[in-house]
């Protein structure tokens, strides 16, 4: 039996400055393999903090954090990275995409940090599954020649190069009009469910939120069912 994607016990994450700040307080959270899973709250609430200890990019004050059944207490950060590279992907509201390289080139860029790739099965994943978002005629093309939606579909392909088991999605409409809002987030639980991916996916749109597995509100530092 497959072990949770995201296991999360007594989380707690506090900023030390002129007064000690505590963003997360004793969270809980446990995602299983292909749960679809949406955050909302206040700006300033945690939610970029939760994101970042979910991505192994930051690690918490106290409490266990466990990906993919990987305890991440006490990992170098080396080994964070290679979790990282095999476990999780990352859409951004802003693409991020490489402005010199194709739409190809850049679904392929994570595939460099592994280290170890079939690069014939990699190139034919990428090929497929930008074909699987339309964009098959646009391989070759750099992201200045592409619309405000194309880029963000190309930035969910980039996301999956390499089969991870949880996508972790920051505000990934905030930029987007609403017909190709509707249209990322239909392709975001298509891809999530046919690739077996769990998604955790930031939003202050509750419209958004209401469409996934589950929805929560993150205040006071612990997340609330909606």
């Amino acid at each position: 039996m497959n072990s949770p994607t995201v296991e999360l016990t007594k989380v707690t994450k506090t900023y030390s400055g002129d007064s000690d700040r505590k963003v997360l307080d004793g969270l809980e959270l446990c995602i299983e393999p292909g749960q679809r899973f949406a955050v909302t709250g206040p700006s300033g609430s945690g939610k970029s903090t939760l994101l970042n200890l979910l991505g192994t990019l930051d690690r918490p004050s106290s409490g266990s954090v466990r990906i993919a059944g990987t305890e991440t207490a006490g990992l170098s950060d080396d080994a964070l990275a290679r979790l990282r590279s095999e476990t999780i992907g990352f859409v951004f509201q802003l693409h991020h995409l490489l402005p010199q390289c194709s739409a190809l080139e850049n679904v392929l860029a994570p595939a460099l940090a592994r280290p170890s790739v079939n690069w014939e099965q990699t190139e034919a994943r990428a090929r497929d599954l930008l074909r699987r978002v339309g964009l098959e005629n646009h391989l070759t093309k750099v992201p200045g020649q592409l619309s405000g939606g194309e880029r963000q579909r190309v930035a969910v392909v980039r996301a999956l190069i390499n089969s991870p088991r949880l996508l972790l999605a920051d505000e990934p409409t905030g930029a987007l009009d609403e017909a190709n809002a509707r249209n990322l987030i239909d392709l975001l639980l298509e891809i999530c469910e046919t690739e077996g991916v769990s998604l955790v996916l930031v939003t202050h749109d509750r419209g958004v939120a209401s469409r996934l597995d589950q929805s929560y509100e993150l205040r006071g530092g612990t997340l609330h069912r909606q």
